[in-house]
């Protein structure tokens, strides 16, 4: 990627004095790009960043701002109280097959001006417009997102996994013009959250057995830093006889004094470090691999993203994605990671759930609103505000139907869809949604 200089950005088409007469028509063409504004075409979608703003440029090269949705799903949310999903059973009598409800359903999301299929969505729907693809690549080599675990990223299991996924997942699309790009993971547990509070290095430390290539990396770091047994217990307020009994401990004792916590917590964002690095390298170098065509989307941050990880993937990904869920975007936290890594950043998830729906809405992130027509402001506020930040390069909504009342597999029952269970749309939702939508890359030029 490279900064398009005001020279080359007039030599391809577009008179930049004159942006707020030429980008008015608002016509997109195959992909969802702005055929108003043109640079190169690669012939799959990248990242540039043109007059200080970035934009995806799709493989026409037209300017592209991703406008997803989540879970566009022919076969819903499954319900285990009612041992069905409703959405399913609702669409399957509606439509018949799944090939005319992604028929359907693709052009109503083109109808309300979004370009992008997010993450957790049907196949069906791939060959009908963009989508993103989410590989899952850690937690299919054991993180698990419920519990908050995380894989061993040094052992050579885990690299062989990323190898598989890589080799099922990405060599068989790395000709495909439609996928923007993949998300290697989805709100991995990055330390201490509401998942568990301890630190990604004391579940290092208590790997099992001592040899696991995980606790032998641990203790290669304690070495390189402390030279010494003794230099370790004296940091770490331990009374251990050697690092063989390190690779060996189960439990850690509390820290005996203030500056022992805070030599521990200054090794355990150091080790963090080392952990993302090889975690984002080993994602990059399996994907690259089998497709060396197309972008890597970032890791899907579940509303907070530690230093030492940020400043670790910045050379492995083409760019920052953050999940949020509050009523604003969090511009001071997007700007550090766009700071950090120099790569542009996107929302990945955002939604807003209503009480008159009539569904509980007591499961599932965020703060619920009293009507349809406070979700569709707040749509139109938190993207305005989103799209006027020059990193920003889209925004994916969760989810395309509502959860079942009863709850889903995580018990989560909220009004996050644009259609209800019948298929039905929230109408002033996906009004407002198509007007903004509409107008984001005018926003995004500061022109709107």
């Amino acid at each position: 990627m490279r900064t398009m200089t005001r020279r080359e950005f007039i030599k391809f088409g577009v008179l930049v004095s004159g942006l707020g007469t030429v980008v008015g028509a608002q016509k997109t063409c195959k992909y969802g790009g702005w055929t108003t504004m043109k640079a190169k075409a690669t012939g799959f979608f990248r990242t540039e960043q043109i007059s200080g703003v970035w934009w995806f440029v799709d493989p026409d090269g037209h300017l592209f701002i991703s406008k997803g949705v989540n879970h566009v799903s022919f076969h819903g949310d499954h319900c285990p109280a009612l041992g069905y999903s409703p959405y399913h059973r609702n669409v399957l009598a509606k439509y018949g097959n799944e090939e005319k409800w992604a028929e359907a359903t693709a052009q109503r999301l083109k109808a309300w001006g979004f370009n992008t299929i997010g993450s957790w969505s049907s196949a069906s729907l791939f060959r009908l417009m963009p989508y993103t693809l989410i590989l899952n690549m850690g937690a299919r080599a054991g993180a698990d997102w419920l519990r908050g675990t995380f894989p061993d990223v040094f052992d050579p299991k885990f690299h062989q996994t990323l190898d598989n996924i890589a080799a099922k997942e990405c060599a068989t699309r790395k000709n495909d013009r439609l996928l923007v790009g993949y998300f290697t993971d989805n709100e991995l547990r990055w330390g201490p959250d509401w998942r568990s509070t301890r630190h990604l290095l004391d579940d290092y430390l208590l790997l099992f057995p001592p040899e696991a290539p995980g606790k032998k990396a641990l203790i290669d770091f304690f070495r390189k830093r402390y030279s010494t047994i003794e230099a370790f217990n004296s940091a770490w307020g331990l009374s251990l006889g050697s690092w063989d009994e390190l690779a060996k401990l189960k439990e850690l004792t509390p820290a005996t004094s203030g500056e022992v916590e805070k030599r521990r917590l200054a090794d355990r964002l150091d080790f963090l470090r080392v952990i993302a690095r090889e975690y984002f390298r080993a994602c990059r170098d399996a994907i690259r691999k089998h497709d060396p065509n197309h972008l890597i989307l970032g890791v899907r941050f579940a509303g907070y993203a530690p230093r030492p990880v940020v400043e670790s993937m910045g050379e492995f990904v083409d760019v920052v994605s953050f999940n949020w869920y509050g009523f604003e975007p969090p511009t001071k936290i997007l700007e550090e990671l766009h700071r950090t890594t120099n790569k542009p950043v996107m929302i990945t998830e955002f939604s807003f759930k209503a009480m008159d729906s009539g569904l509980p809405n007591t499961r599932g992130a965020g703060q619920p609103v009293a009507t349809q027509k406070d979700r569709a402001d707040n749509f139109e506020k938190f993207v305005t505000a989103l799209m006027k930040l020059p990193y920003c390069i889209g925004y994916h909504w969760f989810q395309w139907s509502d959860q079942p009342a009863q709850g889903r597999f995580d018990g989560e029952n909220s009004n996050y869809g644009l259609v209800k269970e019948n298929d039905e749309p929230w109408e002033l939702l996906t009004q407002k949604m198509t007007e903004v939508n509409g107008r984001v890359e005018r926003i995004h030029l500061g022109k709107g």
